[in-house]
């Protein structure tokens, strides 16, 4: 251990055996101190962001059936549906209103709606002059797969439309073998990158995610942050990893397995182990959508220095029972409480 921590104080990279070892030997206070560390050392200054956005759900209708996902509605389901124009317009028009600077834009897998349905979508979205952080690499690979077109042209006509970066939704856990048992229909974990990959040539942000908590090991977590870390090597195109526990109520996987909320204790030390682990992303956001607010507090101590979204509007994690809610005077509150000055950003971390 003392040999990890040597390489963690002076900046040197970990391996995959180190982290197995700290997630084994070290205790929650140990993680959080070296997490700390890290923290301090890419931000000196005892800040921390926030961005307002609202996460607009344009359709519920999927064909993926997720195990792990209480939200979607099945393609025959009369009770899905697709936004109108009418309805995104006035949820940008409040978003804006609330000093909001993007959409988070995601949506089922339609079997439907064709490539041309997404551009006309982000045309008239971005005459609003709204930031459109949009459409996860499922979405994507889901329309390479329905337009017959290679990943990379879909990524420069959505660009071309007005998309302007792309969240980290969809990740899950990065290994084939649990996305082939809780989403076989859903882009497996290299297909996943591939998107990423392209985006990144094509100058697009993006974020990355991880869902845990449910099926997988320890290794496989591990292989998910290994394959994010790589990429990030290779392109340098993500500006913040958020890793958060799956909320497993009213979700079909936990009608067929038992399966136990993910504890505040063990949220903490996989934040701090993915903090120590990522040396390449400058970021790590905080999940109080999923914690709540006093834990969010907690990870400011844990390795993140960003509070996220406003959340405006949030959908899929609500679906699974989990309700709470800030306002942007809460968020600074919570983070002023804590011992640090709030401060809203964009989505590429530019202040505001």
């Amino acid at each position: 251990m003392q040999a990890i921590q040597k390489k963690i104080e002076t900046g040197e990279r970990i391996t995959g055996d180190d982290f197995l070892k700290l997630e084994r030997e070290a205790d929650l206070h140990q993680l959080g101190f070296l997490a700390d560390s890290i923290r301090r050392r890419l931000h000196p200054e005892p800040v921390v962001t926030y961005v307002i956005d609202r996460n607009i759900n344009y359709t519920d209708i999927c064909i993926s059936a997720c195990k792990f996902c209480a939200f979607f509605k099945s393609p025959e389901d009369k009770e899905g549906k697709v936004l109108s124009k009418e309805e995104l317009l006035e949820k940008i028009r409040e978003t804006q209103e609330l000093g909001g600077t993007q959409i988070l834009l995601q949506g089922g897998l339609h079997p439907d709606k064709p490539l041309e349905f997404y551009e006309e979508m982000l045309r008239f979205m971005k005459e609003t002059g709204i930031h459109i952080h949009g459409f996860s690499p499922p979405e994507v690979y889901h329309f390479s797969q329905i337009s017959g077109l290679p990943v990379a042209k879909v990524l420069k006509r959505l660009v071309d439309a007005g998309l302007n970066s792309i969240p980290g939704g969809g990740a899950e856990i990065l290994n084939n073998r649990v996305r082939e048992e809780l989403a076989p229909r859903k882009c497996n974990a290299d297909q996943w990158i591939g998107v990423m990959e392209e985006a990144h040539r094509l100058g697009l942000r993006t974020t990355a995610t991880m869902m845990f908590g449910h099926i997988e090991t320890m290794e496989e977590r591990l292989e998910h942050l290994e394959r994010v870390r790589a990429l990030q090597d290779r392109t340098g195109g993500f500006t913040a990893f958020i890793p958060w526990p799956f909320q497993p109520d009213y979700t079909p996987l936990a009608e067929t397995r038992k399966i136990e909320k993910t504890t505040a204790v063990s949220y903490l030390r996989m934040l701090a182990l993915s903090r120590i682990f990522l040396d390449n992303i400058r970021n790590i956001q905080a999940s109080w959508v999923t914690q709540g607010p006093k834990i969010a507090q907690l990870s400011l101590f844990f390795g993140a220095n960003d509070f996220g979204s406003t959340m405006i509007e949030e959908n899929v994690v609500a679906a699974a029972g989990i309700h709470f809610r800030l306002s942007e005077q809460e968020i600074r509150r919570l983070v002023s409480d804590a011992g640090f000055s709030p401060q809203q950003r964009l989505m590429d971390y530019t202040p505001i």
